[in-house]
């Protein structure tokens, strides 16, 4: 205890953070335990849990802390509303620790760099004040935004009134149609559809600060700590695929490939046939398939290296295989870069043939290195 600064504290932040927790784990149980719970609380729960992750996602995240894409008014309000309902601070203070996120990932410009450890990158950057208080000099473009600026001016209200009291609201309302204790149906929305709902999504949205920058795969990029995680573009409307994102960070989808489950980036498509939103900015397939090749690269030589280390030997049984197929790598990888530089249209097929020629060398070179030092 003598360690915690206590100077430094955010004692509002964390008294929020703390005691929502608490609520949720050991008040929620209690009322479930003597009154249970229906489709109707279930049902609030369903629809102000997705309302309040697709704001941070698609609004907050994609459209104005990355300007991914242009949206009418509509789409800005509500992802304004809902988006506050997550008590994670307005758009405004949110878009500019983003952007010093991205901009100084992993180092001590980072709010919640990762270096510092696990717990800090999720939480505790939030529940200490940084000192001094970095300016808010980043988010120029957002401050022109009278919507922005509203929901920053009035954030804690709007988050009260719509993500608290309206389900407290609804509940009480619902019971009493059924005929049944009104207060009973107020007590299960403010805990169900309102704390849970807010400590869910709060955790869901922290864990990709932490998580995915310590657990997952590096496909595109090693420079930094950012990881893919299915799990976690699962439980975040499509936000795991964090490797990709911090790569190619201006990108409408973060789940880029057609298989991965991104409800935000099919929510943002859908917007775009509805004539909501526009200018959807999105990597051309030739510069994503050259990061994952440079990557392949990468490995590869690291591989070859490892074995070398491991004593002349082991390195020579395997050596000049591995150095045939990353020179094939190479050439691939020099061959695109040429035609993207050239601005040369390459076909979905030549792209699809290289990405799984790729996919078929790192087996191989997987496969040899395995043998030489077995």
């Amino acid at each position: 205890m003598y360690r915690i600064p206590f100077d430094r504290v955010n004692w509002t932040t964390s008294a929020f953070l703390i005691g929502t927790a608490l609520i949720a784990v050991v008040g929620l149980p209690i009322y479930l335990i003597h009154y249970g719970v229906d489709w109707f609380q279930l049902g609030m729960l369903g629809f102000f849990l997705t309302a309040t992750m697709i704001s941070i996602t698609v609004g907050y995240h994609r459209l104005f802390s990355h300007l991914s894409f242009k949206a009418k008014w509509p789409v800005r309000l509500f992802t304004l509303v809902f988006g506050a309902c997550a008590f994670e601070n307005s758009c405004l203070d949110w878009a500019s620790d983003h952007r010093r996120h991205h901009k100084h990932v992993d180092h001590d410009g980072d709010p919640y760099d990762i270096s510092k450890g696990f717990m800090w990158a999720h939480i505790g950057w939030l529940m200490f004040k940084l000192n001094p208080e970095p300016p808010m000099d980043n988010v120029n473009d957002l401050r022109k935004d009278k919507l922005v600026m509203f929901q920053h001016r009035y954030v804690h209200w709007i988050g009260f009134f719509v993500g608290l009291v309206l389900p407290s609201v609804l509940g009480y309302c619902w019971n009493l149609w059924q005929g049944q204790s009104p207060w009973v149906g107020a007590l299960g929305g403010f805990l169900i559809a309102g704390v849970a709902r807010i400590v869910i999504a709060q955790h869901c949205t922290f864990f990709i600060n932490s998580l995915c920058h310590t657990i997952g795969r590096q496909p595109y990029s090693t420079k930094h700590s950012a990881r893919d995680s299915a799990v976690m573009a699962f439980l975040t409307f499509g936000e795991g695929y964090h490797n990709y994102h911090h790569e190619f960070q201006h990108d409408y989808r973060n789940g880029v490939k057609a298989w991965q489950w991104d409800p935000s980036k099919w929510t943002i498509w859908l917007l775009s046939k509805l004539g909501l939103v526009e200018g959807l900015r999105r990597v051309p397939d030739s510069k994503i398939l050259l990061a994952e090749m440079r990557e392949a690269r990468m490995r590869a030589e690291k591989q070859l290296e490892k074995l070398r280390q491991q004593g002349p030997d082991v390195a020579q049984r395997a050596e000049v295989a591995i150095k045939e197929l990353a020179e094939r790598l190479a050439a691939n990888y020099h061959e695109l870069e040429q035609q993207v530089a050239d601005r040369v249209q390459v076909s979905r097929e030549g792209l699809r043939n290289l990405q799984q020629e790729t996919r078929s060398v790192m087996r191989e070179i997987r496969r040899i290195s395995s043998l030489a030092t077995s």
